[in-house]
């Protein structure tokens, strides 16, 4: 799908100067534009061919001879008119994502969340197959962006650019026939194995090794193909997973789970994570969800955050609180996402709230005590910058939860010392979070995750009713970062965790008055620190090789325990 400009896109341009500086930009590259043309002509006869983007009538990146000088200059301060680089969207031959760059659903590597609808649109005249279609045909922020850095001021992006990862594609090629008759009848599956070993080799509490593992089957049914319902679709998604965490054992800590695939699972071979179903409406302007799934497939995640360990699927401080279900812990619930503009999105969601340890298997629904409702809300501005199309995802979200817990200060506080806690109340919990990403270079290919990105966040929590009231990270991920490995990611990042006052004062008291603080805590908790370094090896396809290294300061949130070094290997295998 090609994106073409409006006949009138040039009017509606924004101009990258004001008008009386034309003349001086005129004059001093005047100079400059018979080598630009040069260059921009010449074709390296050792490269190879780069399959057009553009199609028949849409504006091309090189200037018209029957441009004037302005018009030349203009042009070339127009990200959205010039287009990408073919460098920075050249495929790797290794790919799974075809030519067309949407690839087919589930793929490998969104087992665990899924940030974009993967029904069919219901229409088929809709722009996206992929994302939403905007509500309106305006900008929202990016409107306040100069045309040389705003690459969508006239016109939305094609579905490639909304791709959220490429995968690695599927290790046993021979079932590739049978995957096509089953799509072409509305079937589509993805069966997913995730080992992580790790190690303490310095500090923690007890040196050695751990090893967990996680198997996933994910099956789609588009309701549209199979009975002809248009734009509904059914996801299901039962995992098993087993093995023994690092975190606990040897490490001495217990709010953050140093491995990814660790706990509520149930220990049971088929726990159901998802059985939901999905409508597009609207002629592909909304997209509604309802049914059992977790928060963080699409709430306060994504595919970056998820290469982590330590974030997969959310930060902690969200995932640590009962009313935010966490993958692979469902509840009963609905999403609804809608695009008011081309550059943000908007999604609203009602979740049952039960206690984390309810129904462990995911099948028992009769076994879950409802004590609250979850009412999370999420605004994203995305915009694309430069010619390259560079996505950032900046993103703020809040969250309420309805039910109504006890004061952090007093739990396990003996009778004694209740008098000198003073006043304690029980309380809802409100979360708040901002997570930004900004992708600064493109290598790769047009989907989200071809190329370097910096971020950071910060989760807030009510510190009244909460363990973790406040978490900040910050980091990088690289793809490409060796020229000849353009799939590989080099992932680092820092992040910090404050545990809540209200705990840490009750703390306090039981310490100083000779009570046992429990048998996992040394001491009052204040915070901690982790360092998390990674290099994702694209060794062939369907296996995905990661080498780990952590560092956790103050495990166990004290000083008591020696600062712990890990090192450890992910592997992903697709079927």
């Amino acid at each position: 799908m090609t994106r073409h400009i409006s006949p009138h896109a040039k009017g509606r341009a924004r101009a990258p100067f004001p008008p009386g500086w034309g003349w001086l930009l005129a004059a001093g590259t005047t100079a400059l534009v018979p080598a630009w043309q040069a260059h921009a002509q010449a074709v390296d006869p050792g490269m190879k061919p780069v399959p057009s983007i553009m199609a028949p009538g849409a504006v091309s990146a090189m200037p018209s001879t029957g441009m004037t000088q302005e018009e030349q200059i203009s042009m070339r301060l127009d990200a959205e008119r010039l287009g990408p680089q073919p460098e920075a969207i050249r495929r790797p031959p290794n790919t799974p994502i075809p030519p067309s760059g949407v690839p087919v659903y589930p793929s490998a590597g969104l087992a665990t969340m899924s940030v974009a609808p993967v029904s069919s649109p219901g229409a088929s005249k809709t722009f996206h197959q992929i994302e939403l279609d905007a509500l309106t045909r305006h900008e929202g922020p990016s409107g306040l962006l100069p045309a040389w850095i705003d690459a969508q001021h006239d016109m939305d992006l094609e579905d490639p650019y909304y791709v959220p990862t490429a995968g690695s594609g599927h290790l046993v090629p021979l079932l590739d026939p049978m995957r096509k008759r089953l799509r072409d009848h509305g079937v589509s599956f993805a069966f997913t194995y995730k080992g992580e070993a790790m190690g303490v080799i310095d500090g923690g509490v007890q040196r050695g090794m751990s090893y967990v593992h996680e198997l996933t089957a994910q099956v789609n049914f588009d309701l549209e193909k199979m009975a002809g319902i248009k734009g509904w679709s059914v996801h299901t998604l039962v995992m098993e997973r087993a093995g023994r965490a690092v975190s606990h054992d040897r490490v001495g800590e217990y709010y953050v789970n140093l491995q990814e695939v660790y706990g509520l699972s149930g220990n049971v071979v088929a726990h159901l994570v998802d059985f939901y179903a999905e409508k597009k409406l609207l002629n592909n302007h909304l997209d509604i969800t309802f049914g059992r799934m977790a928060l963080t497939h699409v709430f306060a995640t994504s595919p970056l955050l998820c290469s982590f360990m330590v974030t997969c699927s959310a930060p902690v401080a969200l995932k640590l609180d009962p009313g935010f279900s966490v993958y692979p812990k469902a509840t009963w619930g609905s999403r609804l996402r809608l695009r008011p503009t081309r550059d943000t999105a908007i999604q609203f969601g009602a979740y049952s709230v039960n206690a984390l340890t309810d129904n462990p298997s995911g099948w028992s629904w009769g076994s879950e005590k409802a004590t609250g409702v979850m009412l999370p809300v999420e605004f994203t501005w995305q915009p694309f910058l430069t010619r390259n199309r560079l996505p950032g995802h900046y993103v703020l979200g809040y969250a309420h939860d309805t039910t109504r817990y006890p004061d952090e200060i007093g739990i396990g506080l003996p009778a004694a010392l209740r008098t000198a806690a003073g006043h304690q109340r029980s309380a809802p919990m409100d979360m708040f979070w901002f997570e930004g990403d900004q992708m600064v270079y493109r290598r790769g290919g047009r989907n989200q995750m071809a190329g370097g990105y910096l971020m950071a966040g910060y989760i807030h929590n009510t510190p009244h009713v909460t363990s973790i009231s406040d978490e900040a990270y910050g980091g990088l991920s690289f793809a490409g970062v060796i020229p000849s490995r353009v799939t590989d990611r080099l992932g680092i990042m820092y992040s910090w965790h404050h545990v809540s006052h209200r705990k840490e004062e009750g703390q306090i008291l039981r310490y100083e008055a000779g009570y046992a603080l429990g048998a996992s805590v040394r001491a009052p908790q204040t915070d901690s620190h982790i360092i998390e370094a990674y290099y994702a090896i694209d060794a062939m396809p369907g296996i995905l090789v990661q080498p780990e290294f952590e560092y956790m300061i103050r495990p166990g949130e004290t000083k008591h325990i020696p600062n712990a070094a890990l090192v450890g290997l992910k592997v992903i295998a697709n079927l």
